[in-house]
Parts: C-alpha cells; structure tokens; sequence
C-alpha cells in the first residue's frame, strides 16, 4: 500500500519502504506505522503534517549530500516553524 501523492505521509517512513537498502524487518516496521497513522487518522491531522515537515528539514541539515544553500533553507524554515 502506497501513501504518497497526500503531501502527509511521513517522508522518512515512506522513504524506508521504497529504498532498496533498507532491511526487509525495517520495511516492514514502516508499513506498521503508517499503517497505524493511516487507521487513526493521525495521518491527515494538520499537526502530524507540521510534525513530518520539521522531521524532513531537522534530516536535511545532517545530511552529507545536501548542499549549504539547502540547509540554510532548512534552518530558515525550522526557526519560522519554531523547531530549530
């Protein structure tokens, strides 16, 4: 079952599923929990949506292969967000 096209699914869980370097027992973790958001409606709150955008921009900042004009984008929209 797929959740993309939303905007709401949580990106990094959604990422777990689809990239092939990610244990079969991690997969599956992350189809339970999606799964979960999905049947509690958790999934289309306004709040979780905040919660996965802040988590998106919070991954983008450590990750290596993101540019320095990306981050400091991410930064940016973490301390308006009040999350930095």
């Amino acid at each position: 079952m797929r959740f993309g096209g939303n905007g709401l699914a949580p990106p990094l869980t959604e990422a777990s599923i689809a990239n092939p370097n990610v244990s079969e027992e991690a997969k599956e973790r992350a189809q339970e929990r999606l799964q979960k958001l999905e049947d509690t409606g958790e999934l289309r709150s306004r709040e979780a949506h905040e919660d996965n955008v802040a988590i998106g921009h919070k991954a983008n900042l450590s990750n290596p292969h993101t540019s320095q004009g990306a981050k400091e984008h991410s930064a940016q929209i973490l301390d308006e967000m009040g999350r930095s």
